[in-house]
């Protein structure tokens, strides 16, 4: 079985990750695939190993601006895969094509078009919530036509279904996997009473600056247990977003001009990310739209004790690895890290239940399930 991919609109991020670790990993033996192209825009091809059965193509329309690249891959993609001898299309961007003749699995990867709540927060007449709607429309209608779903995790499985209703069609659950780098067994906590002012205790949180991220209630928070006397520093890495960018910038301004205990350091390298985790004591994790919440178990794989949101998969990613906040209030989410910090052997608990937890999720595991899904489906499809 020949199976084409359609990394066409793939150019960064998690989206390349998942690609890449996906093909480095994975052992085409007992899948029933014994072939593998792939589709995308040369940057990204050059991302992906080299494998004896892997071949790896490009276009002139999919390094085209966005319009074309979807123009060609809505009406020209379906004759590169027929050209190519291909027998089933994964596409795991969640777009597929409108002209396609073979059996096609797709996954959902952002829950943002389907939680019109937290698409609201960049604004009613933003750019970002229009392109939200755009995305539930295109999504929505190839959900509903693929033959195969991919989720990530039970949460997105039921919201993504109660928003379409029941999609009676084949699916699978399997979960991104995790780098080996990232593993990391838990530390010896610091007890408070060890902590001042001038070594103070190390707070973590790594996420792009996005509304539904909820850094500025973090930043609120630990403002507000400085004040009470606690010894604690924030330290937050990721790349700025537009305007909640800037409000978060100047409100880091006015609580810590110095920045003694509010640091932003901008975007870090992915590969080099594992050692801030390393350098960590505890992490806080505020978000409230997620699909997998890959941060969240980058950082229960660094064997690191974690406030959490309570918000959308991440109880079902951590569960009783964490304690958990509201993300839109600074008392909640103040009271919690209050608790987290002041008890050493809760953190060490939590540490070692949410590192044991991250050992699951592996992309050896995530590669085979992939495969021999996507093979199933298109042998179910050969038989109906």
């Amino acid at each position: 079985m020949h199976l084409a991919i359609d990394a066409t609109n793939i150019r960064q991020g998690g989206g390349v990750t998942h690609l890449s670790q996906l093909l480095n990993v994975a052992s085409l033996e007992g899948s029933g695939i014994s072939s593998v192209t792939v589709w995308s825009c040369d940057r990204t091809l050059a991302q992906l190993p080299t494998k004896q059965w892997l071949k790896k193509k490009s276009c002139k329309w999919i390094e085209a601006r966005l319009v074309l690249r979807f123009l060609g891959q809505q009406l020209l993609f379906n004759r590169e895969i027929l050209k190519n001898g291909c027998d089933v299309l994964f596409s795991p961007g969640g777009t597929i094509p409108f002209l396609i003749k073979t059996p096609v699995v797709t996954m959902s990867q952002n829950m943002l078009p389907f939680e019109p709540a937290e698409a609201l927060r960049f604004g009613r007449w933003s750019l970002m919530r229009f392109k939200m709607w755009l995305l539930r429309q295109s999504q929505s209608r190839s959900f509903r036509r693929a033959d195969g779903l991919v989720f990530l995790t039970q949460y997105a499985k039921t919201a993504i279904s109660n928003a379409l209703g029941n999609i009676l069609k084949l699916n699978s659950l399997i979960p991104h996997g995790i780098e080996s780098r990232f593993l990391q067994p838990p530390r010896p906590a610091r007890n408070i009473s060890d902590c001042s002012f001038e070594t103070p205790f190390r707070l973590l949180y790594v996420s792009i600056l996005m509304p539904y991220k909820h850094q500025v209630e973090v930043a609120l928070a630990i403002s507000h247990l400085r004040k009470e006397g606690w010894p604690v520093e924030m330290k937050f890495i990721g790349p700025i977003w537009g305007h909640y960018g800037k409000k978060f910038t100047d409100l880091l301004g006015e609580l810590d001009p110095q920045g003694k205990f509010l640091q932003w350091t901008g975007e870090e390298s992915f590969e080099a990310l594992h050692n801030s985790y390393i350098n960590a004591e505890a992490f806080v994790y505020a978000s409230s739209c997620e699909n997998l919440p890959n941060i969240l178990i980058e950082a229960m794989a660094a064997g690191l004790p974690i406030a959490c949101s309570n918000r959308g998969p991440m109880p079902e990613v951590l569960g009783n690895a964490g304690v958990f906040f509201d993300p839109e209030s600074p008392d909640s989410i103040a009271d919690t890290l209050r608790e987290l910090v002041n008890n050493s052997y809760l953190r060490m608990s939590l540490a070692e239940l949410a590192w044991q937890k991250a050992q699951t999720y592996s992309w050896e595991r995530c590669a085979k399930d992939t495969f021999e899904f996507i093979a199933h489906v298109a042998k179910h499809h050969v038989r109906a």
